[in-house]
């Protein structure tokens, strides 16, 4: 968290070199780091600080690298029992610098340690456990890092939704989103991609309680997950950031604040649900329950399911096409098969 234009930064990067050159000699390698205890602590931390959406999608990915499955029912389950300490922008009015002469990464885990949320046994790239890296690290700053009594919220930044819209998972970041827009139910409005749905949004067609789809725009569908930052800065913008959700097969950047529901898998490339909504069904929001549901009968869906037809594909030769080809859904981090 050390600010850019801090000197401290040249020493940061000088101490990082030697400290790799310490872990080629005693032969410690990054699986011996990234353990399944490790990824349970990164998403503590990240359900801690309100963090992005993305970490829902790079740290399976990663965790798959190693050879470990991170479920999404497990970061519901970090989540559920990890306040909320801090509220960087765009969800809170402090920002990284704060953060950092606050105490910095090591005083939030310090504090979330104090509660047992944290396995300090883990070894770390110190080449000693978790314990030795955070010890004496304590809060400089009661708001921009909370104590554990005292809280932004008893639950933790991120949340995954499942229902009938995304049965194998859709992502929020819950402490950005307002507090009437915890529970919502409005008509969709279906996009199928990011520009046509800016186009409606500047043209004033997006009125207040609507629920925007976009779609098409997931691992496969895009190809890549690009990020919906545009569409859901041009909500907040437009004064609807209180009344409308986004839900996308696509991703969020970390700056997006709002009811932005984004990975929802199974994608429409695929033939997902989200593939089979129509302009006017309506959709369930419950981030309280964990619920993302749409609103019509299975037999419909059904009748749906059979006229699909999908998308084609911008993209038909070339590394992309082959991404496409072999990418996962973004509940498994979108990695390639």
């Amino acid at each position: 968290t050390i600010p850019a234009v801090y000197s401290k930064r040249l020493r940061l990067a000088k101490e990082t070199g030697m400290q790799i050159m310490e872990l080629v000699r005693r032969g410690i390698c990054p699986r011996d780091i990234m353990t399944e205890k490790a990824f349970a602590n990164a998403l503590a931390v990240d359900m801690a600080m309100g963090c992005s959406t993305n970490s829902v999608l790079h740290l399976p990915a990663i965790a798959r690298e190693c050879g470990i499955t991170l479920d999404l029912e497990m970061v519901n389950e970090i989540s559920q029992k990890t306040p909320n300490i801090c509220h960087l922008s765009p969800a809170g009015e402090h920002f990284i610098e704060d953060l950092h002469e606050a105490g910095g990464i090591p005083a939030v885990m310090n504090e979330i340690s104090r509660a047992g949320l944290l396995y300090t046994d883990c070894l770390t790239c110190t080449c000693g456990p978790l314990s030795k890296s955070i010890e004496n690290k304590k809060r400089k700053d009661s708001q921009v890092i909370r104590s554990l009594e005292e809280p932004y919220s008893p639950e933790g930044g991120i949340a995954v939704l499942k229902g009938s819209l995304a049965p194998e998972g859709a992502v929020v970041k819950r402490s950005a989103v307002d507090t009437g827009m915890m529970r919502h139910t409005g008509r969709a409005r279906v996009f199928e991609c990011e520009e046509e749905a800016l186009e409606a949004i500047y043209k004033g067609e997006i009125e207040k309680g609507d629920v925007v789809v976009i779609r098409y725009e997931g691992p496969k569908g895009g190809p890549g997950m690009r990020e919906m930052l545009n569409p859901t800065s041009a909500i907040m913008g437009s004064g609807l950031g209180d009344s409308v959700a986004l839900i996308t097969d696509g991703r969020f950047s970390g700056a997006t604040r709002g009811a932005a529901i984004g990975h929802v898998s199974p994608e429409a490339a695929v033939g997902g649900t989200i593939a089979l909504v129509r302009n006017g069904d309506l959709i369930e929001i419950d981030i309280t329950e964990n619920r993302l549901e749409l609103l019509v009968s299975e037999e419909e869906l059904e009748v749906r399911k059979r006229e699909w037809t999908p998308k084609p594909s911008n993209v038909k030769s070339g590394y992309l096409a082959r991404y496409a080809r072999e990418v996962t859904s973004g509940c498994s981090g979108a990695v390639l098969r």
